[in-house]
């Protein structure tokens, strides 16, 4: 993709020692001369490490456009000191809490992340505004990443659009669908320059063990038991990372203020279809010994699983010139085989997290 942002430009990314922050800074590091700012409170599943695999690669004067700031969205004073001193030009907001059984465990968590980060943020940010010259104000963009999942679940048929219904039924989704609409209400009230993108079910390389391709990996790796929720019939619509960021960076330089946009993969598969898949892959790449399949069992379901999420991303092809350029196997090959050759960032990233890739989100009784 072509250079969107100069040199003169300053881009803050909330969240960039994500997983789909992390793949926005190293793009932006790789195709772009812009400033990056990169703001985020280093939770458990963060991680700077692909980040400063580029770097270490780079050009000084590359190195020196990256700054990382260590905050979190609740302490407000403190956001609004780094804010000010950044004075960005356009803001990708990717912070939040996004794992649907952690939510179930501890939704405060998400409560404070997701909605109050959400919400120092955008006042923040209309201050910042009300501050700043007409041609800031007219040039800015506040840009809020979200997901499928506030749409809430999906029958047999159907997709989700820019128009769906919002019905959250998880602690996660709850939060997410209220900062989407916290963005939307500072947009109408405030005049805040906003655009949204609400994706579906995002995997790729540098995902955090916890999600369910590395989760399945690494399971497999490691001879234990793969756990599939269910019957494993729930279908998510699959979208690799990198066709994501491309998405991302679209709507940010053609979407119009107080645009949203449904960027969904078009690679609907069930859970089951997507664990038998990994398990075969995994079995004819490495010439194992043993059968990954025999591994997967059958466990509990998620308490208020969504069924169905699938995605109907017509009208983000048509406004953005946007398309996925990655199959499901394209993808699943190149994120199998990424994860094979890095057990050891798995390895490490685990152990920083205290966290043994064990079952989470079961109701006790």
């Amino acid at each position: 993709m072509e250079i969107l942002f100069e040199k003169d430009k300053k881009v803050l990314v909330t969240g960039g020692a994500g997983f789909i922050g992390g793949a926005l800074i190293r793009r932006l590091l790789i195709n772009n001369s812009c400033e990056i700012f990169n703001l985020d409170k280093l939770g458990y599943a963060s991680d700077l490490t692909g980040i400063d695999s580029i770097l270490s690669k780079a050009k000084s004067d590359d190195r020196e456009r990256y700054k990382f700031i260590k905050l979190n969205l609740v302490n407000q004073k403190r956001l609004r000191e780094a804010l000010f001193s950044i004075n960005p030009d356009i803001i990708f907001h990717l912070a939040a809490e996004t794992h649907v059984d952690r939510s179930i465990d501890n939704p405060s968590e998400f409560i404070n992340s997701n909605i109050i980060g959400t919400f120092n943020l955008l006042n923040t940010v209309k201050e910042f505004l009300e501050e700043s010259s007409i041609k800031k104000r007219n040039s800015f963009r506040f840009h809020h990443i979200s997901t499928d999942e506030v749409f809430g679940s999906l029958g047999n048929k159907g997709h989700f659009t820019e128009s769906s219904r919002y019905q959250p039924r998880s602690p996660y989704s709850s939060t997410k669908a209220a900062s989407d609409h916290l963005v939307n209400a500072w947009h109408h009230t405030y005049g805040l320059p906003t655009i949204i993108t609400n994706c579906s079910n995002n995997y790729g390389p540098w995902q955090f063990p916890e999600k369910l391709l590395p989760l399945i990996i690494n399971r497999a790796l490691s001879r234990r038991s793969i756990p599939m929720y269910g019957d494993g019939l729930n279908r998510r619509d699959w979208l690799y990372v990198e066709d994501h960021i491309d998405a991302i960076l679209l709507a940010s330089k053609k979407g119009k203020v107080g645009q949203t946009f449904c960027i969904g993969g078009g690679e609907e598969k069930t859970n089951k279809e997507v664990i038998f898949q990994t398990c075969k892959f995994l079995e004819k790449y490495l010439d194992l010994d043993y059968s990954c399949t025999n591994l997967i069992k059958n466990v509990q379901d998620r308490p208020g699983h969504d069924f169905r999420y699938s995605i109907d991303s017509s009208y983000a092809r048509e406004e953005l010139g946007w398309a996925p350029k990655n199959t499901f196997n394209e993808g699943l090959k190149r994120t199998i085989e990424w994860y094979v050759k890095n057990q050891d960032w798995s390895k490490k990233i685990l152990k920083k997290a205290n966290y043994n890739i064990s079952r989470m989100g079961i109701l006790k009784e």
